[in-house]
């Protein structure tokens, strides 16, 4: 994010901010309620980080420039994510958008972050250095873990969300001096709860919600590939980049990110959302993952045509 992140926090402003737009005005066309559309725009405002991540190791791109820029993008679209769901709950609560009531939950989030981070850079870190003799793997294991869900417990307590206290925690070990080995056995567990989490997504692709709910998802697809190509290479082009690398940065963007579904659950924990959405972000976030390894393939031949039909 230092070396990458005015590039990344420009074309994920511009990109969130449009399909946020667009996803809610779609939403609206197609006759859904106010919450609907609301929720419709915080589902398409991430991408996938773990497919697109896959893609570039098995494509051997991963230390491309425009791959860091890609990464950066998504970083930042992960915090704005966690972030918007925090909104997205107020406004499920009030039922609408109330300024006095944004701007108190938003005072509160900056609050807790600050002395949520302060306290675990200055403790943690300290006691995992103190205790490094007594930590063997399993011992590591079970304390990072702890750790995880004792902040997860935390943040629903003070009124946010689990995905939020989550986020913090990692990105506190993150700093510790013993992160690589925390990685290292923290792998196995990772990869365990990606595949149920991926195997029980799958459970969910319902061919026939598909078939009733086909030209929603149709549209949410459409949306998807060319809102977020266009918006993505725009932010991209706007930050300073070439257009080539805009390009396959914004190829690379056009696809629906695992955090729709917990936005959506969100949505349908809270009861402010119709159960139609769920199976919408599931047949739509197949589609455009599926379609991903191909966009960012076909990248540099987009550029090529684009390029030569320019001015």
């Amino acid at each position: 994010l230092v070396r990458v992140g005015a590039e990344a926090s420009i074309t994920a402003f511009v990109e969130i901010t449009f399909i946020l737009i667009a996803g809610y005005y779609l939403g609206r066309w197609m006759g859904w309620s106010f919450m609907d559309s609301i929720f419709l725009g915080g589902m398409l405002a991430s991408s996938s980080t773990t497919i697109v991540i896959k893609v570039f190791d098995e494509s051997g791109l991963k230390t491309k420039q425009f791959a860091g820029v890609v990464i950066g993008v998504k970083i930042v679209e992960d915090i704005i994510v966690i972030l918007l769901m925090v909104l997205l709950s107020t406004v499920a609560v009030t039922k609408q958008f109330e300024g006095s009531e944004m701007l108190f939950t938003i005072g509160k989030l900056i609050f807790f972050l600050g002395l949520w981070f302060i306290t675990g850079i200055f403790l943690i870190p300290s006691l995992l250095k103190r205790t490094k003799k007594l930590l063997d793997d399993e011992t590591l294991l079970i304390l990072s873990v702890g750790l995880c869900l004792g902040m997860v417990v935390l943040a629903v307590t003070a009124g946010f969300s689990a995905e939020l206290g989550a986020f913090i925690m990692g990105s506190i070990l993150a700093e510790t001096t013993v992160v690589e080995r925390i990685e290292k056995i923290f792998n196995p567990v990772r990869d365990l709860f990606a595949g149920i989490f991926f195997v029980s997504i799958g459970m969910l692709i319902n061919p026939d919600a598909i078939a009733e709910f086909r030209w929603p998802i149709v549209y949410v697809i459409l949306l998807t590939l060319f809102g977020k190509f266009l918006s993505t290479t725009v932010g991209a082009l706007i930050s300073g980049q070439s257009l080539k690398q805009s390009i396959m940065v914004g190829m690379s963007m056009a696809q629906i990110g695992e955090f729709a579904f917990i936005v959506a659950t969100l949505g349908l924990t809270l009861g402010v959302i119709s159960n139609f959405l769920f199976p919408i972000a599931v047949g739509a976030w197949a589609i455009t993952s599926f379609a991903t390894p191909y966009l960012i393939r076909y990248s540099i031949p987009v550029f090529e045509i684009i390029d030569k039909n320019l001015p």
